[in-house]
């Protein structure tokens, strides 16, 4: 039971945060969401570094990744959103933006991820 409370915490945190990031970098006149793609691409920095610490001799405890990889984190990100707004993109024939979106999503996500864990080797 305490675990499922570090996740509904950290998942709390990290949902208020996206909304509040999103709000401050979303934008009416700009075709890409930069708040959702600012959340997702820091939130996979922070998830290698989590992570990375956790996988290297066990400096983070098993409660701290529920905490803050698990909850933070899948509360920060956010994936059904990123696909809502890559439809919407297509709906509208923004093609170029859509491609940007999705592709510098993906990439730049794997890449911090990545970031994240080799900085804490």
């Amino acid at each position: 039971m305490k675990q499922l409370l570090f996740i509904f915490i950290g998942g709390g945190a990290g949902s208020v945060a996206r909304y509040l990031l999103s709000k401050f970098l979303n934008s009416e006149t700009s075709a890409i969401p930069y708040g959702t793609f600012s959340a997702n691409v820091l939130g996979s920095f922070l998830i290698g570094i989590i992570l990375g610490l956790a996988l290297k001799n066990n400096v983070v405890s098993h409660n701290v990744v529920l905490l803050l990889a698990t909850g933070f984190c899948g509360g920060f990100t956010t994936f059904s959103t990123f696909t809502y707004e890559n439809l919407m993109l297509l709906r509208s024939g923004d093609f170029i933006s859509f491609c940007f979106y999705t592709i510098g999503s993906l990439v730049i996500g794997i890449l911090l991820v990545f970031l994240g864990m080799w900085i804490v080797k």
